[in-house]
């Protein structure tokens, strides 16, 4: 049963992303929650930040507006998602456009570990 509501929660949660507001997406996530991407990632560099945000109220604002600095007319492509218990995998292609001009297509997987209901942890990877 847990496992198929966390499995739920997480597809829920990227169209509570796609909002873009942020009191809605910090609600989905825990006060202390983490996000860790890979060290000197292309986004991070971009937007002169870091590859770990700590925080529900950070990793909402990079949600809800940060990342559409770099990337804009964003389309998500979920093809797969995995749960087990409190851990959610999901598979993803990401289709946007860049500051330049180009197209922007690229795969990640992300692990999301939660706790009470919330979004403790995300590990994101990508290609």
């Amino acid at each position: 049963m847990i496992t198929e509501h966390n499995r739920a929660a997480i597809i829920s949660a990227w169209k509570v992303f796609k909002t873009r507001d942020p009191q809605q997406i910090g609600a989905l996530f825990t006060e202390d929650a983490e996000w860790l991407a890979p060290r000197n990632n292309a986004t991070s560099i971009a937007l002169n930040g870091s590859h770990h945000v700590v925080g529900r109220e950070p990793i909402a604002q990079f949600l809800a507006s940060d990342m559409y600095r770099v990337f804009q007319h964003v389309r998500i492509d979920i093809r797969h998602v995995f749960a087990d218990g409190n851990t959610v995998i999901v598979e993803e292609t990401m289709h946007a456009t860049v500051p330049n001009g180009n197209a922007y297509d690229n795969d990640y997987c992300f692990f999301f570990e939660l706790e009470d209901r919330r979004i403790k942890r995300v590990r994101e990877y990508m290609d």
